[in-house]
């Protein structure tokens, strides 16, 4: 319990005590926006680090080299716990925008950090609302910002981590439509971090493997047709290959 205790603390004093920070922000992006988009994703990187150390979880990292570093992606992952957030946007060699839960925009300051590092709220409800939110990541990642989407939809409580949930097709329309890389990214085991016995947060061991980029314009035709289904064959066979190293 001490170290969820701990957590709360550290996320409810940061987003308190960053107040003056995102004014300081909000100034420099007057002058430079690049240096505060760049501030602002390393101060946010280095908290979920912190939050990560404290949670005691160990972390393997696989293919790290496959993410390129000189064009936005669409990094694309299995979703099983708060931390896969955590855990994947510490690593994240550039500015990216996270695909999120429009009710999330209900939380103070944390919402205020996350437009400030261009995530996007999706409505789950309103077809009409959650192709607007596509369109914008379209936008974003022709303007240089990587996106992050996990194409369940939803948090997975499969017993079985390994057996994925359909992949909405659509959002995978942000690479289809600017032809950029997509990054599989296959999670393991975060659900044991805090998921698996609430309120508790336990040291635990993650695995994380960035697959090879997929070009959906390079893929034969009824791969492209079906996208979706192909990224989540490919992060399953993964998932199933590490389960071995935890």
């Amino acid at each position: 319990m001490i170290r969820f205790i701990i957590i709360v603390i550290l996320v409810v004093g940061f987003l308190i005590l960053s107040i003056p920070i995102l004014i300081a922000e909000w100034l420099i992006g007057k002058f430079n926006p690049k240096a505060r988009d760049i501030s602002s994703l390393r101060i946010v990187q280095f908290m979920f680090k912190v939050i990560l150390f404290v949670a005691g979880t160990k972390i393997t990292v696989i293919g790290e080299e496959h993410v390129p570093k000189d064009v936005p992606v669409l990094y694309v992952g299995n979703h099983r716990s708060y931390f896969d957030i955590v855990l994947t946007y510490a690593r994240c060699p550039s500015l990216t925008g996270y695909v999120a839960k429009d009710s999330m925009l209900k939380i103070p300051l944390l919402s205020t950090w996350m437009k400030r590092l261009y995530c996007l709220f999706l409505n789950r409800t309103d077809i009409k609302e959650g192709l607007k939110t596509i369109l914008q990541g379209i936008e974003q990642i022709k303007s240089g910002i990587s996106m992050c989407i996990f194409p369940e939809g939803t948090r997975n409580r499969s017993e079985d981590e390994t057996q994925l949930m359909p992949f909405k097709e659509g959002s995978l329309k942000m690479a289809e439509k600017t032809g950029c890389p997509i990054i599989p990214m296959s999670i393991n085991n975060t659900a044991s971090i805090f998921e698996s016995h609430m309120p508790f947060v336990r040291p635990c061991h993650v695995i994380l493997e960035y697959g090879e980029p997929i070009y959906p314009k390079e893929l034969p035709k009824e791969r492209k047709k079906f996208l979706g289904a192909h990224c989540r064959e490919i992060i399953e066979n993964t998932l199933r290959k590490n389960q071995a190293l935890i």
